[in-house]
């Protein structure tokens, strides 16, 4: 008798070669990233032995093969745990949770070896140390941190030696999730190494790259896992289908754009292309074309197939088995274009000192319409601030469309505050904030507190949890992972006005009288992680003062004033100490770039300190206002309360007040009779 397609999935799962079966098409996408790789590395040269300390065959050729191996496994860890934690429902009676978890420990274990591998590697190569040299182990002990390249391996087979340690005892949706995005920030962690590292164009590069890796990772790691789970989704197979899609198709967005970015910084020109470097991106842009027909044809007919169908698995199977195979090609390609020279210098050969710390040339002096006339597009900032904009005008129309009322107030409240996100980071305060304090004060004071006033009052958490669709199939979406954000313990904690106005005020100080100042001026991981900062301490700051989003039960408006006014008092105090301080802030940087047509560095630290003092009073004087008005808004609403209320129950609660002031009067006769 033949057994209902649900039944032979579910027994499938139950046979002794299920997990061998699972990981045939990941095997494949390996084996063809490894036959790339030998052909390309022999077209760039990447296995040619070097001119001097030629590390030997060994790590020639094996260095490729173990990063391919890495990308991989990496990938298809992170896959998996987005998998289980936002594309597949979980039904009665099944674990796919658990399976997913066990499927990733198995990759992370291979991710881990294969990282930790690297590192050896890269050494090897870098220092031109065979791998039979018995001075290679402590070399590598001795150095391995002081190396940028390997600094950075080091940091991410750390992040994949956690994951696969964890990844098993992990069962619940949060902990997944952390998991997965610690893998993410593992393999994003490679955009620092490379000819992006390097690159004349550094940041642009860089932020290609991580915005690559990310396409990719969703991209390969998602269909990795559909593969290896297929089975174990049974009728649901169709739905993670679909959902997979949608990501998949903002990856590709994110692959091609930031795939052109990167070929044009490598190439330079058109002719470029024809070099051994241009035919090796020629092959990458071929594979992504496949890919993209490939997944067009998986979004428009297969998920649907497989919601009607869900025993026709089998097509899936095979259209995945082809995306990985061309995956896999597509990584092996990358493998070897970051090992191979590209056609324009990876540095400029007088760059001066300018590009040497900031990696950007030496503006010219700052003059009035510069402020207003000059930008710098910084394609990062710009990325998030279309889709900032764009996302929330989505969920604005969406709202309209079906009848429901939002404020246009708050949208144009929203187009404000992010375009002035976008002239702090790409205008004027952005290029001259790279090499004069005074500048670089007006970039943090805009983005930490003008723009969370126009941001916050938008209400954008309000507008997406009414806008985006609700699962029931305990899995989280957009609206149930900004939920679990929202109403999560440590938002709970940080959104203490106490803590937030703490947080707020001294890590403005920490930031400033510390070493992290120098390293936001010298580095872009800095630059990046120091603009996220000031944007999300200034909006939390902000959001616990005056928001309107659900989240954290409020403070009385009377409490938050009075933390109001006290971190007025401490940033006053840290403008004034900044404008009369003799010992000038980050030396070693403003003394060693030394800016022909800048004003003195101390004298300008000065002005930083009355640009933070004057800048810093308007906003906080505005937040005052806000909640007085809000304070003032909430009164009149709860005395409007108190008088329907009055209207109907013929004012009862005034009644029973003054029946109880009665008989409080009426026992103190009692007790005392005079």
């Amino acid at each position: 008798m033949t057994r209902p397609p649900s039944a032979r999935t579910a027994d499938a799962t139950a046979t002794p070669d299920a997990g061998a079966h699972r990981l045939r098409p990941l095997a494949l996408g390996l084996a063809v990233a490894l036959a790339v790789v030998v052909p390309a590395a022999l077209v760039t040269g990447a296995a040619a032995p070097l001119a001097l300390l030629d590390p030997g065959p060994l790590v020639r050729w094996g260095l490729p093969a173990v990063t391919t191996v890495s990308n991989l496994a990496s990938v298809t860890t992170f896959g998996l745990l987005l998998l289980a934690v936002f594309l597949a429902p979980e039904r009665a009676r099944t674990d796919r949770r658990g399976t997913a978890r066990r499927l990733a420990a198995s990759s992370a274990v291979v991710w881990a070896v294969a990282a930790l591998l690297e590192i050896v590697l890269t050494f090897a190569d870098l220092s031109g140390t065979p791998l039979t040299s018995a001075s290679l182990l402590p070399q590598l002990l001795s150095f391995a941190w002081s190396l940028e390249t390997t600094r950075v391996l080091v940091i991410a087979a750390g992040l994949a030696v956690v994951v696969a340690s964890t990844v098993v005892s992990a069962r619940g949706r949060a902990a997944m999730t952390w998991l997965a995005a610690a893998s993410l920030v593992a393999i994003v962690l490679h955009s620092l190494n490379g000819h992006a590292a390097g690159s004349a164009s550094h940041e642009d590069a860089v932020n290609g790259l991580a915005v690559h890796l990310v396409g990719v990772s969703v991209w390969v790691g998602g269909l990795a896992a559909l593969v290896v789970m297929r089975r174990s989704l049974g009728r649901d197979l169709g739905t993670t289908v679909s959902r997979f899609s949608v990501l998949a198709t903002w990856s590709l967005a994110a692959v091609a754009l930031s795939g052109v970015l990167q070929a044009w910084i490598r190439l330079g020109t058109l002719s470029a292309v024809l070099t051994p470097y241009g035919l090796v991106i020629l092959g990458k842009v071929v594979a992504i074309g496949v890919l993209a027909v490939l997944g067009w044809r998986q979004r428009r007919e297969l998920a649907g197939r497989l919601t009607r169908d869900p025993s026709d698995g089998r097509a899936f199977a095979r259209l995945a088995v082809t995306e990985i195979a061309v995956m896999g090609a597509a990584m092996g390609l990358a493998s070897v274009l970051s090992r191979s020279l590209p056609p324009v210098p990876d540095a400029l050969p007088d760059p001066g000192i300018a590009i040497e710390l900031t990696g950007y040339p030496d503006p010219g002096p700052l003059t009035g319409a510069d402020w207003f006339l000059a930008w710098r597009l910084d394609w990062l900032f710009v990325t998030v601030t279309a889709l900032a904009v764009g996302l929330y005008v989505a969920g604005y129309v969406r709202l309209r469309r079906r009848g429901d009322a939002w404020p246009a107030l708050r949208l144009v409240s929203w187009l404000v505050g992010w375009g002035i996100f976008a002239w702090a980071t790409c205008g004027a305060p952005g290029i001259w904030g790279r090499v004069l304090f005074s500048s670089h004060m007006v970039m943090h004071m805009a983005v930490a507190m003008i723009v969370p006033l126009f941001l916050v009052p938008a209400a954008p958490v309000t507008l997406a949890l009414r806008a985006l669709p609700s699962r029931r199939d305990k899995t989280w979406g957009p609206r149930e992972l900004l939920l679990q954000v929202v109403h999560s313990r440590a938002l709970r904690v940080l959104a203490n006005p106490v803590v937030a106005a703490a947080f707020f005020f001294f890590s403005l100080a920490a930031f400033y009288y510390t070493g992290l100042f120098d390293l936001a001026l010298t580095t872009h991981t800095g630059h990046l992680l120091m603009m996220a900062h000031f944007l999300l301490t200034g909006y939390l700051f902000v959001w616990v003062m005056i928001g309107i989003d659900p989240g954290v039960p409020r403070w009385s408006p009377l409490m938050l004033l009075v933390i109001l006014f006290a971190t007025v008092s401490f940033h006053a105090f840290f403008g004034v100490a900044l404008t009369g301080s003799t010992d000038l802030l980050a030396p070693d940087f403003f003394t060693a770039i030394n800016l022909p047509w800048g004003p003195d560095p101390l004298l300008d630290q000065h002005t930083a300190g009355e640009i933070a003092w004057g800048i810093g009073e308007a906003p906080t004087l505005t937040l005052a206002v806000i909640v007085a008005v809000q304070w003032f808004r909430s009164e009149s609403r709860e005395t409007v309360r108190l008088d329907r209320q009055a209207d109907r129950d013929g004012d009862a609660e005034l009644a029973a007040y003054n029946a109880r002031l009665a008989r409080l009067r009426e026992e103190a006769e009692h007790l005392d009779p005079r």
